[in-house]
């Protein structure tokens, strides 16, 4: 029987998940037993003082958001394995259960960029790995598709220590400051509702005005803003998982090597908050307007340009000009990654599925979406729900 001590905030996804996977493990092995320890113990009593209650219960592991001044090299003395869960900074002497987070803000940048936005901005926190890396990655990726750093906006004046504590007032100036329409990435989706939450008070829409997405894809902070919140979602399960199967191989074998754990995102799930394309050409705007809040009943490109007092040939042009695809690529493009979102979340049929966005014929759906995901519907479920 393993003992393990899992020293996190279990206020959020992120930790309920890594335990379902811990647990998934397990369950192919032999039995666990979990103590999960509230992070005010150690404020309370100390590092010192997690050391000797695990002592007390003959605990074989631990996995905690440490402190970087937490002297962790105590738990190897006496036997622990210790783990790291990202909190502030990565440790160099024990595991860590970590990220690419430079490779997470590329792709949100990569997902802006191609909506058409001209101004970006990115919120996160004061000295923390995971956030200032995924906002180096969100600059490096907009520079990089030719953004001037003009146009790159920063508020990282949030400390982690009071993760449900902000002040809005220099939030609401920072905002008020930001030029319109803005695309805002926060480090997750706690910072992300924030924003959302200010914007309500402020008369500035979301996502018209400001565009906002998260990370971590916590469905109850994402449900909680309004609109829903568009967030990155993490396999923090199977990270969760492979956390455990370390920490066997480590008690068995003294010898083992230890190594970081890579938690990997499974891709961008949008919501209303970011569910826009950004542009100032009326025309499309209003065609956008109308693809967008049709996309769950049957639509044509003949539909579209009936809303438009233009031409088809001239709104086609000006639409791909905004856009970089055509009308009909831009409505498949759309009910692709609904669809993906729905087979995340929602347990129905394909063809159930199919009718929520706005697909009478479900026939060509395989193919249509393989060509957009790489993969069958059925593969992309099974791969990537939790």
């Amino acid at each position: 029987m393993v003992k393990l001590i899992l020293m996190t905030d279990f206020t959020e996804k992120y930790a309920n998940s890594l335990l379902k996977g811990i647990l998934a493990y397990s369950h192919q092995t032999e039995p666990w037993v979990v103590c999960r320890m509230p992070p005010s113990f150690r404020k309370t009593n100390g590092i010192e003082g997690v050391v000797e209650w695990a002592i007390q219960w003959q605990a074989d592991a631990i996995i905690a958001q440490f402190e970087p001044q937490d002297e962790v090299s105590l738990f190897r003395k006496k036997g622990i394995i210790a783990i790291a869960q990202d909190y502030k900074q990565r440790f160099s002497d024990i595991p860590n259960i970590t990220g690419d987070y430079i490779a997470a803000g590329r792709k949100v940048a990569e997902f802006f960029y191609i909506k058409g936005y001209s101004d970006f901005a990115y919120y996160g926190y004061e000295n923390v790995v995971w956030s200032d890396e995924r906002g180096q990655g969100f600059r490096e990726g907009l520079m990089e598709n030719g953004v001037d750093a003009i146009h790159i906006h920063e508020f990282r004046k949030q400390s982690l220590d009071d993760l449900w504590y902000y002040e809005s007032q220099p939030l609401k100036e920072w905002l008020a400051a930001l030029p319109k329409p803005v695309a805002v990435f926060a480090c997750d989706d706690t910072r992300a509702n924030k924003i959302i939450e200010l914007c309500s008070t402020m008369s500035l829409r979301v996502p018209i005005d400001v565009a906002v997405i998260g990370v971590d894809n916590d469905d109850i902070i994402c449900q909680l803003s309004c609109p829903e919140l568009s967030s990155m979602s993490l396999d923090v399960e199977k990270a969760g998982y492979e956390t455990a199967e370390l920490i066997m191989r480590m008690r068995e074998d003294k010898r083992q090597k230890p190594y970081d754990i890579i938690v990997h995102d499974t891709g961008i799930v949008e919501r209303t908050s970011t569910d826009f394309f950004a542009t100032r050409n009326p025309n499309v705007l209003k065609a956008l307007s109308y693809i967008h809040m049709n996309i769950s009943h049957p639509m044509s490109v003949s539909d579209v340009v009936e809303q438009v007092p233009v031409s088809r040939r001239l709104l086609e042009q000006e639409f791909r000009e905004e856009t970089s695809t055509s009308i009909y690529e831009y409505i498949s493009r759309l009910r692709m990654n609904k669809l993906a979102q729905l087979l995340l979340t929602v347990d129905e049929p394909i063809e159930a599925l199919a009718m929520r966005i706005g697909l009478t014929d479900s026939k060509n759906l395989s193919r249509q979406f393989k060509a957009y995901k790489g993969m069958t519907p059925l593969e992309y479920k099974k791969r990537y729900r939790i």
